[in-house]
């Protein structure tokens, strides 16, 4: 990106994601966005932002540090403006207004699978995760997950095994591998081609705040998303109520429905998710044919089941 004026847009403290796209396609020149007050801003967006007192010349000078920083560390940006933005992620309601990545972004015309669930799996559930993502692997289907302890990491891994170009999308920027422990797994995803994603600037430290916001991006860059062992509060719940939302497949693992610690995978069945006994269940419902490097993504319709699952989801439609 040659200007710095999304990165001044993603700088404005205390905007909502799709305040910050709405921005980006008012303004295309900086200095338009540069003359701005606060109170500008609050009458572009509708809304009185709380506690948000600023300098633009302060957002500036932190945009131009971004970019430096970027560039120095390796990650590329791409704004929601720009023709490399992923198109399922410039769909949904809220998509984040630039992304920060390290590695290459997947294929648009191909699909993906999100895969996630506990971080406190099973001895099974964390073998299930493996398979899965080395099963979709094998059939060129990439894996995308949160690249947390448990199921994601092993999803990651086994997309891994079968040479696949994972992508791990994080709840702080892509320079700061979240957990610790899984750096060296990050490493890996680079090695085989895959991205590590994150909507925040270089140098955000993870927060707990960031997790929730980051699942609505897992379930958007995929077609649909898998919940392999989920407890009633796991966060994988709340990445399956982004899916209905955004009108994605929904699936549970069969063999995950049966652990004691999927008590919310169980739930999701038995409220209408597609069950999960191969990878070729996924194959057959979305018209998948031909070898690997062939395959294309076709539209698929989610509606019914987001409306038979909003309920206990607590979502409206």
């Amino acid at each position: 990106m040659d200007n710095l004026l999304d990165l001044m847009i993603c700088r404005v403290p205390m905007l909502k994601a799709n305040e910050r796209v709405e921005l980006i396609k008012k303004f295309d020149k900086e200095d338009d966005f540069s003359i701005l007050t606060i109170r500008d801003i609050e009458n572009l967006v509708g809304r009185v932002i709380e506690k948000a007192p600023f300098k633009m010349s302060a957002i500036r000078a932190m945009a131009e540090k971004d970019a430096e920083k970027a560039k120095k560390l390796g990650i590329r940006v791409v704004s929601w403006r720009e023709e490399g933005y992923p198109p399922l992620l410039r769909e949904i309601y809220d998509p984040p207004a630039l992304l920060f990545f390290r590695g290459a972004l997947p294929d648009p015309v191909k699909p993906v699978a999100a895969v996630v669930g506990t971080r406190k799996p099973s001895s099974q559930g964390a073998k299930r995760a493996f398979e899965i993502g080395r099963e979709l692997g094998k059939a060129g289907i990439p894996v995308v997950s949160g690249l947390a302890l448990g199921i994601d990491s092993m999803a990651h891994r086994g997309n891994i095994e079968a040479l696949s170009p994972t992508v791990a999308v994080l709840g702080s920027s892509p320079d700061m591998v979240y957990p610790v422990a899984n750096r060296f797994l990050a490493k890996r995803i680079l090695d085989t081609g895959g991205a590590i994603v994150s909507e925040y600037p270089p140098g955000t430290s993870p927060r707990k705040w960031n997790f929730p916001e980051r699942n609505r991006i897992i379930s958007a860059f995929a077609r649909g998303t898998i919940i392999v062992e989920a407890p009633e509060k796991s966060g994988a719940l709340i990445t399956a109520r982004f899916a209905l939302e955004q009108n994605r497949d929904l699936w549970v693992d069969k063999e995950g429905i049966a652990s004691a610690r999927s008590a919310g995978t169980a739930r999701l069945a038995k409220d209408g998710a597609l069950v999960l006994s191969s990878v070729k269940d996924i194959l057959s419902e979305w018209r998948l044919e031909g070898t690997p490097s062939e395959i294309k993504m076709e539209q698929s319709d989610a509606a019914g089941l987001a409306s038979s699952m909003a309920g206990y989801l607590g979502i409206k439609l």
